[in-house]
């Protein structure tokens, strides 16, 4: 079979070190910028500096969560500039993928080729993962915490969600990225909500399935390999900082802006 079309020019691959929550949006957002102008696909495989909250892009976080109760926990908060609810990022490793829009022209497209890798490396690992059936219609955000239900299509461990993804579109670009959890950190949430959230099932994590031996070096290696089998084109190995700065700086701003944060 000839690979999919996202994975089949040179892949620019980089492993970030751990970054703050508004770091980490802000690269994200800047590859999607880049892959549109380079027409290339980018992957980041990446860590996150402390435990932190993000909030789907229109998600309502008024009277749930607040500034107050996330900062006097500890627990920076930020809003992804994908969809979806709120999620714990710590004890997990984090994939972003950009490429130009023709890449993987539908969302659906762009998610098949992207799990493809994913369930690649995880079959490396020796984690029998699946994706989701699809339900009637996708909910819309809630109180309840992202890895409560899995959507269509994120990968699966019976029926629970080991990892949780999203995707973002404009006309030339698209990203999208995701928690592949090693360890359950999801009930933080109820600490940090205002109101009483529904009750959720815990989430399969690696270290369940792997046990202590698992980490996020180990994690992140399967994915480069199976970005690698999935590439004949090549893959290019590069640091974060490759990312055009204007591009980082433009979407840390807002990040970084409490008012795009708590904006609803």
């Amino acid at each position: 079979m000839p690979p999919h079309l996202l994975w089949s020019g040179d892949v620019h691959l980089m492993h970030s070190p751990p970054r703050s929550a508004a770091a980490n949006m802000a690269l994200d957002e800047a590859m999607m910028a880049t892959a549109a102008e380079e027409k290339t696909t980018l992957v980041r495989l990446y860590s996150w500096d402390q435990p932190s909250v993000s909030f789907g892009r229109n998600q309502r976080c008024a009277g749930i969560y607040s500034p107050e109760r996330c900062m006097a926990r500890g627990v920076p908060a930020v809003r992804r500039m994908t969809g979806g609810r709120a999620l714990i990022h710590g004890r997990e490793v984090t994939y972003a993928v950009a490429a130009p829009h023709a890449a993987a022209p539908s969302l659906r497209g762009g998610y098949d080729a992207i799990n493809a890798v994913l369930l690649d490396a995880l079959r490396s690992l020796g984690v029998a993962a699946t994706p989701s059936e699809p339900t009637e219609r996708t909910a819309p955000p809630g109180l309840a915490p992202c890895f409560e239900t899995p959507s269509a299509g994120e990968l699966v461990i019976g029926t629970r969600k080991l990892v949780g993804s999203a995707q973002h579109r404009d006309a030339r670009a698209f990203v999208q990225h995701g928690s592949i959890l090693l360890d359950d950190d999801q009930g933080m949430l109820h600490e940090l909500a205002l109101v009483p959230l529904p009750p959720m099932a815990p989430p399969a994590t690696l270290r369940e399935w792997l046990g202590d031996d698992i980490s996020v070096a180990t994690v992140s290696s399967a994915v480069e390999q199976a970005v690698r089998r999935s590439s004949p084109g090549g893959i290019v190995v590069l640091s974060d900082d490759s990312i055009p700065r204007h591009h980082v700086e433009t979407a840390a701003s807002r990040y970084r802006d409490p008012r795009w944060t708590w904006r609803r």
